[in-house]
């Protein structure tokens, strides 16, 4: 495992020596605008000085809740020169959640949408904060409350607070299986190893530019989506919104996009789409990288036939590793495989011994390297739980081949254990999905007398698909699967609970199936 070497300390330095070494180049495109280097330093410099003079101090901890847009990539790297630390925020979440993490992370200031408005009013602990600035054109009528554009125009320049690699950068509050949700804790080094690891690993220059239409708040987004390209000296297409999906398409050709981040609802939906044939002829995507959940091989085998001169790359990851562990590398893939260690990781299967397993035995999968979280804001126990000797327990289940290729089982908490013997619901999921008709499904264990437990299927059909028979499907499963991972009941639903990145929330479906019983 060799060990990564890292071009900058912070992330203000890195847009700092970006804008000198390529001042004219595009940073940022958002819209019709374009937005060069230089012009982001500036914004930049300015946006810090309005920090710094209301009181921003380093380590204070500053919330973002906004949608994708320049402002919010502004405010990522003026927060890094004042030296506080950001703290992106799930804009799906409501008044009191969002209560909950200001106050968890005793964040100052708050940068907000206003497409986001209502949620920011109900917010007691929003309008307890020392300033709200707002992207959109919004103004609440008592001060400090100001838009970005008058924070641009009051701040003055000031020096830089240069912090090391070894400080923190940013807290992202993870969605978790249990209880509230936690903040891990992420240093520059932890960030940027997920920057240096991919620009090695996927041949990135500058001359590639990507485009960002996941919530940047998410981790995989702002480490790999945001944060890499600025590091690698590229550009970044900024969509605020994926709907129209296809003004997406017309931003990939316009802007000579060659590298595409996505969740697998998106590639579902783009293993679908009917693309004129000059997208199909003129695009120049060279890399398709699906992250945040398992990609469906029925999904991997339709967007690798659609697009022959793409490579489509699934990875895994989690945000206490910054997020990016490993992925499937250029020069091989291999299907249901999240692929080996990113260069300067180290992973392990391990036995509840932390005892390292021979390969091909499942266990559960831990990670050793530079991206791994320095710890849970304000929980030293969850953190010793989490944190072994350097090593991070994911809580994932998994095993490797012999090449070192990693193939994810299941989460650790959503095993099912049968009259003693374990079943792994992604299994199943696997082969449910591969059924036609079905969408999207999710196995969960619910309470037996008898087995302990027992697996229950939920489909969300595809609406575009043939309409899904339990019988016959039941029939599918038990010509792939053994009989006691057959799950004793099959439930079709409109639509399954999911985050924003699309992942199946599990600990959402079991309360509404509780919540049902009960009724």
């Amino acid at each position: 495992m060799g060990k990564l070497q890292y071009r900058y300390n912070n992330f203000y330095e890195m847009l700092f020596e970006q804008a000198h070494k390529r001042p004219r180049k595009k940073a940022l495109f958002v819209g019709d605008r374009a937005v060069p280097y230089r012009e982001l330093l500036d914004l930049v410099d300015r946006f810090a000085g309005y920090l710094h003079g209301i009181g921003v101090r380093p380590e204070d901890r500053v919330a973002i809740f906004m949608r994708n847009s320049l402002e919010f990539v502004v405010g990522i790297l003026a927060i890094s020169k004042v030296g506080a630390i950001t703290v992106p925020i799930n804009t799906f979440l409501k008044a009191e959640e969002l209560d909950y993490i200001l106050q968890d992370s005793g964040a100052k200031v708050l940068l907000a949408s206003a497409t986001h408005e209502k949620v920011i009013h109900d917010s007691q602990a929003a309008v307890r904060c020392r300033a709200i600035v707002w992207e959109g054109g919004l103004r609440l009528a008592e001060d400090p409350h100001i838009s970005f554009e008058e924070a641009f125009e009051n701040g003055e320049i000031h020096r830089p607070v240069m912090r090391t690699l070894d400080e923190l950068a940013v807290f992202f509050y993870t969605s978790g299986t249990t209880g509230k949700p936690k903040g891990a804790m992420l240093s520059y080094k932890n960030i940027f190893s997920n920057a240096q690891s991919a620009v090695e690993l996927l041949h990135i220059t500058p001359k590639d530019r990507n485009i960002v239409f996941l919530p940047m708040f998410h981790s995989f987004t702002f480490s790999i989506g945001t944060i890499l390209p600025l590091y690698a000296g590229m550009s970044i297409v900024i969509i605020p919104s994926v709907r129209p999906f296809s003004n997406i398409f017309k931003q990939i050709l316009t802007k000579r996009v060659t590298i595409f981040l996505g969740v697998p609802d998106v590639y579902n939906a783009l293993a679908k789409a009917k693309l004129p044939w000059y997208f199909m002829a003129f695009h120049r995507l060279r890399i398709f990288v699906s992250g945040a959940a398992a990609l469906q091989p029925k999904t991997l085998e339709a967007m690798q036939r659609k697009f022959r001169r793409t490579k489509m790359l699934e990875g895994y990851g989690l945000s206490e590793s910054s997020p990016a562990v490993c992925i499937n590398p250029l020069h091989k893939q291999k299907p249901r495989s999240v692929g080996p260690a990113m260069p300067g990781y180290e992973i392990k299967i391990v036995d509840e011994n932390m005892l390292e397993l021979p390969r091909g035995e499942v266990g559960e999968i831990i990670i050793h390297g530079d991206n791994v979280m320095q710890g849970y804001l304000n929980r030293p126990e969850a953190t010793a739980e989490t944190i072994v000797n350097g090593w991070l327990r994911t809580g994932d289940m998994g095993y490797m081949d012999e090449e070192g290729y990693l193939y994810i089982v299941d989460r650790k908490k959503d095993l099912i254990i049968s009259k003693g013997i374990n079943i792994y619901p992604r299994e199943i999921e696997e082969v449910i999905d591969r059924y036609p008709g079905v969408g999207v499904s999710a196995v969960v264990g619910i309470p037996d007398e008898k087995s302990g437990e027992i697996p229950v299927a939920y489909i969300e059909p595809d609406e575009e698909g043939p309409a899904v028979d339990p019988a016959a499907l039941r029939r599918h499963l038990r010509e792939h699967l053994a009989d006691y991972k057959i799950p004793r009941q099959i439930h079709l639903v409109e639509s399954l609970p999911k985050n924003a990145t699309g992942k199946v929330l599990k600990r959402e479906l079991r309360r509404q199936i509780t919540h049902e019983e009960t009724d």
